[in-house]
């Protein structure tokens, strides 16, 4: 008689098993527990089909007939300017309190760090409806929100990058009789003066999205006007500030990313 070889399965295939079937249960459940149908996703389109058909095609008469639409726009970018410009102003000064190698005191850096990650933990919804009660609707409100958000966001990145500059010239300096603050002056700022500025370029094109948001919440801008024209039903003026906004969107994005590319590839600023 021929023996047969039973082959187990591998602890590798077993553990691959293990998750496809926790992750198929917890699906399963979130499906239940939402009442929500995964069919749906190939069944259900009419309603996107009727929807269409009120918002085709776009009404661009609305920038004609109501001149503040596009002073709206200006408005979301000059909300997402200041936001990211004193936002990225005011990450930068908690980072260099944060990084260990520019603030000497632990107290300080414990500090700095703790009001990093309490602003970044914050849903960027609660913060805009924060402003938008101490200050009410309005653009300065979106623009603080901006704020919060920006320091949350990027604070901890300018932290690790002044973490991460080179030690030789800062020893170089040090070792001729220089103080922190000169230093920090003549050799932490010459290395990540090109990498800040080309992040605060990726700030402003993160919140020209994140202030149209904050828009439809009360934050003014270009949101708030497509949050009107939806809650009026007038879907034609909707489309057309969509497309508005993706044409602004796609711009903003290409500049961005172009001056980005021309900081960083330069190595350094004059």
């Amino acid at each position: 008689m021929t023996a047969i070889d039973f082959t187990l399965p591998s602890k590798k295939f077993k553990d691959k098993t293990t998750v496809f079937a926790v992750g198929t249960v917890v699906v399963a459940l979130c499906c239940i527990y939402t009442n929500f149908n995964p069919l749906a996703f190939f069944m259900e389109f009419h309603n996107v089909r009727d929807l269409l058909g009120e918002m085709l095609p776009p009404n661009y008469r609305t920038l004609t007939d109501d001149p503040s639409t596009g002073y709206a726009i200006l408005q979301t970018l000059c909300m997402a300017f200041l936001g990211s410009l004193y936002g990225g102003i005011i990450a930068v000064i908690i980072a260099f309190l944060a990084a260990s190698n520019t603030m000497p005191l632990k107290s300080v850096r414990m500090i700095a760090r703790f009001t990093l990650s309490f602003l970044r933990v914050i849903p960027i919804v609660v913060v805009i409806l924060i402003f938008v009660i101490a200050v009410g609707p309005s653009t300065f409100a979106g623009m603080l929100a901006l704020v919060i958000v920006t320091i949350g966001n990027f604070g901890k990145l300018f932290t690790e990058i002044i973490e991460n500059v080179e030690s030789p010239p800062a020893e170089a300096i040090y070792s001729v009789g220089a103080s922190r603050m000169q230093v920090i002056r003549y050799s932490i700022i010459p290395q990540i003066l090109p990498t800040l500025i080309a992040n605060m370029l990726f700030a402003f094109d993160v919140n020209i999205r994140s202030a149209i948001a904050l828009g439809i919440f009360g934050g003014g801008g270009i949101g708030f006007k497509l949050q009107l024209a939806k809650s009026v039903l007038h879907y034609k003026d909707v489309a057309a500030i969509v497309s508005l906004i993706i044409i602004m969107v796609i711009l903003t994005e290409k500049i961005s990313d172009y001056l980005r590319r021309k900081i960083l590839g330069e190595g350094k600023l004059k």
